[in-house]
């Protein structure tokens, strides 16, 4: 692997990490709201809460693939 391809790599997992975070901030708004305005629509709140789990795993995931294994 060349360095530019490297690099481009890492400009593409921060992308991708900074996008997953802004839905995950959407995600707690919209939850926040409904809650806020007493939406009986818990189905719907337990849906926005099941995504906003899976996005929290998914930025966990690429976290951990950016940090190198150190080799004690």
């Amino acid at each position: 692997m060349d360095y530019d391809a490297g690099m481009n790599d890492d400009e593409t997992a921060r992308e991708q990490l900074a996008a997953l975070q802004a839905e995950h901030r959407r995600l707690d708004g919209e939850i926040a709201a409904l809650i806020a305005d007493g939406a009986t629509d818990q189905l719907e709140i337990a849906r926005l809460k099941k995504r906003k789990l899976r996005l929290k795993d998914e930025i966990e995931r690429l976290r951990d693939r950016s940090v190198p294994d150190i080799i004690a």
